[in-house]
């Protein structure tokens, strides 16, 4: 190929020879162009021609960027034993991805046996004989470029499919999915520590360095090499949507068709916590104060935070991030008294406890009826839009709607199947839980304040936060919304309590408990 001369014989150049096999992709293999199938047809091809293989190298790559080892490996051969110049090759495309490769061989003056092509090249070869390879080389590249452009093309539709085009990411693995597509599916040994994950950054009482050491210790690590997952990773699979069951691609985002590890309020909560941290400074809170953020000032709005004075007792006050403000200090012991007679009025004695559970119960038919043709409503609406996807999908391949159109609309009830396919899971999760999730939260009533009594800081906050909101310290006081259906078992608390103490109540039970059950037990439309 070049004309730069050699000291080595020439019998020793005409009998020591490499070969080189390379498939741009694993669907080649399937294809009839595997590697040991080159490597047999090259073997064959020495033995014949008397030639002694001094290796072998193998690449198994689809991009056309740098980066082949085995031909890397191949060159570096070849530059260390001058005494070995033939190169034994499959065919031209097997050899060659871009121009670069061309003339990194030609300068080593090499003999290139091309065997599919019946083609030898040397520095003795006539010139129509390069210049006709020259066109091949040329080719090959064209071919390269357009696999990459069809690979593109192919993830992209992918995509639209609702397929992650890619390599799994942690807490999921590929697997070969119908019609040969190769889809994600959870991965048993690292979905669940994953899922772990993100309820328990969720709860914001943990830091990035936190969780990831956690992560570490229950196990998590990178597929192949087993290295610690390190903290910048385990911040990006908490930004990652497809934990959620979508995902984003080329700057667009798709409804996924993999299951989802963790649910959209969930992932959304994650999101507000890592948004909250880099929006605060990086001072470490040296304290675990049990309400400091949990309160807003009743003056100006502005949160409550938690402060040591004489190195024992605990103060709260306003941050002041709004100006100024002149409320005063609250002893951490009067805001906790307020918490406890706020939690009181929601508890609820035994006897009261066990109708409520029978009421719920006997409504579970109506409840399940309920779910049922709603269900079957929902997906009435999602067939039907899975039907004009389809028929569009025909009128875009016969012309009769414009490429253009046909996104949009693709858009459009796409979104539209995916808020669907949430109600389904929304109602297919209710009906399942409807009694467990009713009884649990009649006995977490009945149970509230004393758990309030007995738990650590992080346990106090969390239960809080699930019965209350909306908590603020006025000049009066503690003032406190409680969530549903806590504030209607607290009015008829109260009602069943003054009417007992005045001997209305037959039985114990109050008419109030009817109203409760009827306003808040049932399942909002």
């Amino acid at each position: 190929m070049g004309t730069r001369k050699s000291a080595t014989t020439r019998s020793e150049r005409n009998t020591t020879a490499v070969i080189y096999a390379r498939v741009s992709s694993k669907e080649q293999e399937r294809e009839g162009f595997s590697i040991p199938a080159q490597q047999k047809l090259l073997q064959d091809y020495a033995t014949l021609n008397g030639l002694n293989i001094a290796s072998e190298f193998v690449d198994i790559e689809t991009a056309k960027q740098a980066g082949r080892t085995g031909f890397g490996r191949m060159m570096s051969f070849l530059r260390q034993h001058p005494s070995c110049r033939i190169v034994l090759v499959e065919k031209t495309d097997r050899l060659y991805r871009n121009l670069r490769d061309y003339v990194t061989l030609d300068e080593l003056d090499l003999e290139i046996h091309l065997v599919k092509e019946g083609v030898v090249l040397s520095q003795g070869s006539r010139s129509s004989e390069k210049f006709m390879h020259g066109i091949k080389v040329l080719m090959a590249k064209n071919y390269i470029d357009n696999l990459s452009e069809e690979t593109r093309k192919g993830m992209l539709e992918k995509a639209r499919q609702g397929i992650w085009p890619s390599f799994a990411p942690l807490g999921y693995r590929n697997i070969e999915g119908p019609n040969n597509k190769r889809v994600i599916e959870p991965d048993p040994d690292t979905a669940p520590i994953v899922a772990r994950l993100f309820e328990r950054y969720g709860t914001g009482q943990y830091s990035l360095k936190d969780v990831t050491c956690w992560a570490k210790d229950e196990g998590l690590v990178f597929r192949k090499s087993k290295v610690q997952v390190p903290k910048g990773t385990v911040h990006q699979m908490l930004r990652n949507r497809i934990y959620t069951g979508d995902f984003s691609w080329d700057g667009t985002n798709y409804r996924g068709s993999h299951t989802a590890l963790v649910s959209h309020e969930l992932w959304s909560r994650v999101q507000a916590v890592l948004d909250g941290r880099s929006a605060r400074s990086g001072r470490r809170v040296k304290h675990d104060f049990v309400f400091s953020r949990m309160l807003s000032c009743g003056h100006c709005g502005c949160m409550l935070v938690g402060e040591i004075k004489k190195a024992r007792y605990v103060y709260y006050h306003c941050t002041g991030n709004r100006g100024p403000c002149t409320k005063p200090y609250v002893r951490e012991e009067d805001v906790a008294d307020a918490f406890g007679k706020v939690l009181e009025t929601i508890r609820v004695d035994s006897e009261v406890l066990s109708w409520l559970t029978r009421a719920l119960q006997s409504s579970f038919s109506d409840v399940a009826e309920y779910h049922s043709a709603t269900t079957a409503r929902l997906r009435t609406n999602h067939d039907r839009l899975q039907s004009r996807l389809e028929a569009m999908y025909v009128d875009k391949l016969d012309g009769k709607i414009t490429e253009g159109f046909y996104e949009a609309k693709v858009l459009e009830w796409r979104a539209e199947q995916d808020q669907i396919e949430r109600q389904l899971a929304a109602h297919k999760a209710a009906d399942r839980n409807y009694l467990d999730q009713g009884v649990q939260l009649l006995e977490l009533a009945a149970k509230a304040p004393f758990l309030y009594e007995r738990q650590a800081a992080p346990q106090k906050r969390r239960l809080l936060d699930f019965l209350c909101s909306n908590s603020r310290w006025t000049e009066d006081g503690l003032q406190v919304e409680l969530r549903k259906p806590f504030d209607v078992i607290a009015v008829a608390a109260e009602a069943h309590t003054r009417e007992k103490a005045a001997g209305v109540a037959s039985n114990g039970l109050s008419a109030n408990w009817l109203l409760g059950q009827d306003s808040n037990l049932r399942p909002s439309g």
